[in-house]
């Protein structure tokens, strides 16, 4: 446990979409602060000083490391596929570490990396954010007051119309971009943090617009839930669907819950939540009958508050990173899947 003098000193490996548009915002938003980053281009060194005046700019992870007493915590918000490089390099250091979702692009990378932190007794997460989504927070309040009976459908859908790619990294690398690692690790864990371990894995993978895939669909079997139900996920991501949504539907035996839209993006299914009250998230649905569900607190901000609780006061680790190794094993099922056209055992 570090210091519990002040607020939580911060470093970031990148000062990009994720490092600054994400990672930055919510530090603040959480109250601490960025006192260390990894950034070598000039404009976004200027814009590092210009959001924490003091912060102390390095060229390379290596002179970040030998700048220990800088900070207290290091969020690893490189490309995706430099992820397992500089969380190795920190944990031996010592440092304790948030790791941006994926882990790791492979399942063995990903249990080396975890295993090797155990060892060495160095804090280690990952960046699931999404857990702390108002929609999967409410509906994990429907699912525990029962309101839907005994479930067997969880649908999600991460869709866009975005039929002229973005030219980053994640729309061209061949090695870390595409949406099953973008996208895939946020689908997979919401449908697991939910309902339990994944057995079984059948996937349909397609590249429309890029090198990589922009269009992913999965299929999870769940293993048996205490009173032998299975329920099974149907997640999809996708950059060139012109009517996205409706982003989320749970089906059960006493009703279903629908959220139609998601984080604003344009979509025909929109129209259903005219009339929706201020405050409430998604819809509880039977038949032609809807009712409008009270919006549950929290947001992506309670991940940095969990960080400085778990770092500053011995609280619990906000995401188990062996939670990022399973999910990485269904991520290699689902490859395989579509490579073989055949269903995948976990």
């Amino acid at each position: 446990m570090v210091s519990a003098a002040g607020p939580l000193r911060v470093g970031i490996v990148g000062y990009g979409g994720a490092g600054r548009g994400i990672h930055a915002r919510l530090v603040r938003e959480a109250g601490h602060v960025v006192t260390a980053v990894v950034v070598r281009s000039p404009e976004r060194r200027a814009q590092a000083v210009e959001d924490w005046p003091g912060v102390r700019l390095h060229d390379d992870l290596a002179a970040l490391v030998a700048d220990r007493a800088a900070y207290d915590v290091v969020v690893v918000a490189s490309p995706t596929a430099l992820h397992v490089e500089h969380a190795t390099a920190l944990v031996r250091a010592g440092v304790p570490v948030v790791v941006d979702k994926p882990l790791a692009l492979r399942t063995e990378d990903a249990r080396a990396v975890v295993d090797l932190a155990g060892t060495a007794g160095v804090p280690l997460t990952v960046f699931q954010n999404r857990r702390w989504d108002p929609e999967q927070l409410t509906l994990r309040a429907v699912l525990a007051r029962g309101d839907l009976g005994t479930v067997h459908t969880f649908e999600r859908r991460w869709e866009r119309w975005r039929p002229v790619p973005q030219q980053r990294w994640k729309e061209n690398d061949p090695v870390g971009g595409g949406l099953l690692l973008d996208l895939g690790p946020h689908l997979v864990d919401s449908a697991t943090q939910l309902f339990g371990p994944v057995v079984a894995v059948s996937a349909e993978l397609r590249s429309h617009t890029t090198p990589t895939e922009d269009d992913v669909f999965l299929v999870l079997h769940h293993a048996p839930g205490a009173d032998g139900q299975v329920v099974v996920s149907r997640l999809w991501a996708g950059s060139v669907v012109g009517a996205p949504g409706p982003r989320t539907r749970v089906l059960g035996t006493a009703g279903a819950y629908v959220v139609t839209t998601f984080e604003n993006d344009a979509s025909p299914f929109e129209a259903l939540d005219e009339g929706a009250p201020e405050g409430s998230e998604g819809w509880l649905a039977h038949g032609r009958e809807r009712t409008p569900v009270p919006r549950a607190p929290g947001g992506h901000a309670d991940f940095y508050r969990a960080v400085g609780d778990w770092l500053l006061r011995d609280g619990p680790v906000p995401v188990d990173p062996r939670d990022a190794v399973r999910t990485a094993e269904v991520l290699d099922a689902a490859r395989r899947s579509a490579a073989q056209g055949c269903r995948v055992e976990v």
